[in-house]
């Protein structure tokens, strides 16, 4: 795709051009489907989290005031509207619970693994809500431990714990995946 103009299209945008928002939703909506789908646990799920999320995009489109890249100002309403969807919708709500656990010590070594970023992808996404979604806060998208606890009501110990929790069981699974896969290739059942 050839370089887009964002300030104009932010223009045409904000003067409600449907094909400007057509091209502004376009350009975002692959990358952004990803996001709300890294939070939820089906397709489904994820679009509808993704459509709300470009309705408020295009509602608060004239707060943005082009300070930083668009982009990050898009996944940033999607972020927090992906964490709305968990706390309000029932089937996610129950599973959204963090209970104050003691830190637990997590290995500092790598698994030798040999899996694909879908195949890890996949892996995060079977984690409890709870610990999926702080997972997904702190190592994938950038957020402090802080800015989590804020985020989500919740104490930092407690996301800090959720985190490392979240990291030894995906450890757990990846050296479980990665040994799987060396018996297939070596012929070792």
């Amino acid at each position: 795709m050839e370089e887009m103009d964002y300030h104009q299209l932010l223009k045409d945008c904000l003067k409600l051009k449907p094909e400007a928002q057509k091209e502004l939703y376009v350009h975002f909506a692959p990358s952004m489907l990803g996001l709300c789908f890294r939070y939820t646990k089906s397709v489904n799920d994820a679009e509808e989290v993704m459509q709300q999320g470009f309705i408020k995009v295009f509602t608060r489109l004239k707060q943005f005031k082009g300070e930083g890249e668009l982009g990050g100002w898009i996944r940033k309403i999607m972020v927090n509207t992906a964490l709305n969807f968990l706390k309000t919708n029932k089937k996610y709500r129950y599973d959204l619970s963090f209970d104050e656990m003691p830190l637990h010590l997590v290995s500092t070594q790598n698994p030798s693994v040999n899996l694909q970023a879908k195949e890890i992808a996949e892996l995060i996404r079977q984690l409890p809500t709870g610990f999926q979604t702080i997972f997904n806060l702190y190592a994938v998208e950038g957020y402090k431990h802080g800015e989590i606890a804020s985020m989500l009501g919740i104490s930092e110990g407690t996301s800090r714990s959720q985190y490392a929790r979240a990291r030894v069981i995906l450890i757990e699974w990846i050296e479980k995946t990665s040994s799987k896969e060396q018996k297939g290739i070596y012929g070792t059942k």
